[in-house]
């Protein structure tokens, strides 16, 4: 197996271990996918995979479609991704990606963070280049109709990385660019995708002992708490 598979093993979801706080995150894919390219998912594949993980993660209807209905109303303020950049203690460097209305409320946030735990709070590209910015799909394994080895080579072209299966179906990462294109062979192709998404995957790791471990967790928490928080990626092998 490989780096993706690895990483895949090792993350924590601590963040979304309610469904509460997974149902937000998914609302706002919802909302920034509907104000990049409108409300129909037939013609917009970015809301087609918001939808996708809205399922996935047992997202009610009414609450997919309240998403959409708000997020088509002129008046209502449309979230947007922002990365920020830092390190943590014992030189872990940290990537958030946070979706915000409200650009001055979160930077002001994240950066209270680094400062108050003994980080750094980096500018933009401080860290970002030791991270591989990949995208991710999650089909149903059940009537695939071709082994993993038949599969990777029917996406060889699209410059897969990774194919494994895990308990929950079989996972395929690729080079964020060709999101679109995997995207669109498997929906011609009638395979089934279950969810997708956008990933940034340590380039090395560093390996910490438990008390050098315990004090960036304490930064991780912090960091994960915040409610416009969707994602953090780090460094520090675990």
């Amino acid at each position: 197996m490989g780096r993706a598979f690895e990483f895949r093993k090792a993350r924590k979801f601590k963040r979304w271990a309610t469904m509460a706080k997974t149902f937000t995150r998914i609302g706002r894919e919802i909302s920034m996918a509907v104000k990049d390219g409108g409300p129909n998912p037939d013609a917009n594949a970015r809301l087609r995979a918001a939808i996708q993980n809205a399922k996935a993660a047992n997202m009610p209807k009414d609450n997919v479609e309240r998403a959409i209905k708000k997020a088509t109303e002129k008046d209502t303020a449309g979230y947007k991704t922002v990365l920020f950049e830092g390190y943590a203690p014992h030189g872990i460097a940290i990537l958030v990606e946070t979706a915000t209305d409200n650009n001055n409320r979160t930077v002001g946030n994240i950066r209270s963070y680094f400062n108050k735990l003994n980080g750094t709070f980096g500018t933009s590209g401080s860290v970002i280049f030791m991270f591989d910015h990949v995208c991710n799909f999650r089909i149903n394994k059940e009537n695939l109709g071709m082994d993993l080895e038949e599969l990777e080579l029917e996406l060889i072209d699209f410059d897969v990385e990774e194919i494994f299966e895990d308990e929950d179906g079989i996972l395929i990462y690729a080079p964020f660019s060709q999101f679109g294109n995997i995207q669109k062979y498997l929906e011609e192709n009638n395979l089934e995708i279950l969810s997708s998404g956008f990933e940034y995957i340590p380039q090395v790791t560093k390996k910490l002992s438990e008390e050098e471990k315990a004090d960036v967790e304490k930064l991780l928490e912090k960091i994960e708490e915040d409610d416009d928080t969707q994602n953090v990626y780090h460094t520090m092998e675990t």
